[in-house]
């Protein structure tokens, strides 16, 4: 009876919400089916554009995904690892969260929400086949040995490395080796790959970076002298991390690689895969054309926390926070969140007085590390003196398959099992002028009104700078680094005489000694 009154009840109340308009009958047609989502004309495309890469033989994943015969299988799998969102596990690996902050990126292969339908519609109705004439062109294989931002211009390749299985986490160290190049060159790339010995076989455990024992390289390149010490300028490049996409730079923004340059690194994590492994790195190197002078500096930003971290057990979201001011104007071209096991997601704001804006948000798993290259006319252009937030969200719970035993607290450290919390993305500083130029073709390319508000770019909204006011900003400038010239100057000068006062007393008393 209960139920009988409650079906009459809810049918009244649906068909009163039909009638008023707040639910919409869904027109059916006589004879008319929803179109078949197949294999050969929906899920295929969809897998060549972002699964293919890596699923396919000789490469890095678990299986390829080329042919229906090796896609059917796992057409489930492939449902529940697409339908996951943003958070570790799911596939492809991109993490960057869809609704607040800039969505455009390059080499984005996320998923849309009508795609991840389709995979879903596709494996609830049979994963069928469809017609092959449906098929799309094959794509271009090449396994492990693929270069995703293009065959490079050189390859520099480190010292092989031996692992054991049943190793534990190792951090330090690595020979320099020489870069391979006789003259100075501006990069307009630099990609990083493990080869191993064990990427072709499967029975590896499920770890940290999977197949790879690399987990990341915190490295440089350096000229160095006969007794071993830096000449020149250093170079600082991208931190390598598994699964990290190519570093694609500024094309006005150019980082320089200078001749007779070594690949220099004390940082290096090694974490094993349950198998005994010789392994190597290779550097793919791609170039500007000679001739090539950047228009911008190519900057770092020291942002994060890596010495005092508290993290507490079976609790998950606890937040940790670092800032950074920014000592210039700064376009910025990537976002790469770096945390360790408990890591679940890490945000990026730029504060610039009363206001706090998102940037970017994204989730994080420790065994596929991602770096986000924003989309050229889509980089955060940031004023002197904003202050740059990262907000990281970690889980050091039972539920985060990275813990090994979530009852033991965390701190800082190198190990997978220990914390870091940085924000390793870079940018270009930008000078007065080419900041008001850059905001200038912002507001064009993206026909800016007095209504609207491009996220990223706190003052494209205000009025553009004259010549005249970036003449007083120049001489604002000049007079302050005057001033703190005379300063230091003057601070110099004390210490200058504070030492000869203190080598007179000593003279005296040294004196006063020997009589």
């Amino acid at each position: 009876m209960l139920r009988s009154k409650f079906v009459v009840s809810f049918g009244m109340t649906l068909a009163m919400m039909v009638a008023l308009g707040v639910v919409a009958p869904h027109p059916v047609i006589a004879g008319q089916t929803e179109p078949e989502v197949t294999f050969a004309k929906d899920i295929a495309p969809i897998l060549q554009r972002s699964c293919q890469h890596c699923h396919q033989a000789d490469s890095v994943a678990p299986m390829p995904l080329i042919t229906y015969e090796e896609v059917r299988p796992w057409a489930r799998a492939i449902k529940n690892r697409t339908g996951l969102g943003p958070v570790a596990g799911v596939m492809p690996p991109w993490y960057v969260e869809k609704n607040i902050g800039i969505q455009e990126y390059q080499f984005d292969p996320s998923l849309s929400a009508e795609e991840i339908v389709q995979i879903a519609t596709w494996a609830d109705n049979g994963a069928p086949r469809g017609n092959p004439a449906d098929m799309p062109p094959p794509m271009a294989l090449g396994g492990a040995s693929v270069w995703h931002a293009g065959e490079p211009d050189l390859i520099t390749r480190t010292e092989e490395i031996a692992m054991a299985g049943d190793a534990p986490d190792w951090w330090g160290e690595i020979k320099p080796v020489s870069v391979g190049i006789d003259e100075d060159r501006y990069v307009k790339s630099v990609e990083i790959r493990e080869v191993n010995d064990v990427l072709e076989t499967e029975d590896v455990r499920e770890t940290v970076g999977g197949r790879f024992i690399f987990h990341h390289m915190i490295w440089g390149t350096a000229v160095l002298d006969d007794e071993g010490r830096p000449t020149g300028r250093p170079g600082f490049w991208p931190v390598h991390e598994v699964g990290r996409n190519a570093d694609v730079f500024d094309p006005e923004g150019a980082p320089l690689l200078q001749a007779g340059s070594l690949v220099v690194s004390d940082s290096v994590h090694l974490h094993s895969n349950g198998k005994d492994t010789r392994s190597h790195l290779e550097i793919g190197w791609r170039f500007h054309d000679k001739g090539y002078e950047p228009k911008y500096n190519w900057a770092l930003r020291p942002l994060g926390n890596a010495v005092d971290i508290d993290i507490k057990a079976n609790q998950k979201d606890q937040e940790l926070h670092a800032y950074y001011v920014l000592p210039s104007h700064m376009k910025i071209t990537t976002f790469e969140p770096h945390l360790h096991a408990p890591g679940a997601r890490m945000c990026l704001e730029a504060i610039w007085g009363i206001n706090v804006e998102t940037l970017t948000c994204a989730g994080y798993d420790h065994n596929w590390v991602r770096g986000y290259q924003y989309a050229p006319g889509f980089e955060p252009l940031l004023p002197k003196g904003t202050i740059l937030h990262i907000k990281g969200y970690m889980d050091n719970t039972a539920g985060n398959r990275n813990i090994p035993d979530p009852r033991n607290w965390q701190g800082s450290g190198n190990r997978s099992v220990s914390n870091m919390f940085i924000d390793l993305g870079n940018g270009v500083s930008l000078t007065d002028e080419q900041f008001e130029e850059e905001m200038n073709k912002r507001r064009v390319s993206r026909k800016m009104t007095r209504n609207t508000h491009i996220v990223g770019c706190p003052l494209c909204g205000a009025p553009p700078a004259t010549p005249a006011d970036l003449a007083r900003i120049s001489v604002n400038d000049a007079e302050t680094a005057l001033a703190e010239a005379e300063e230091a100057v003057s601070e110099a000068t004390e210490e200058l005489e504070a030492a000869k006062a203190r080598a007179t007393e000593a003279e005296s008393s040294g004196a006063q000694q020997q009589q």
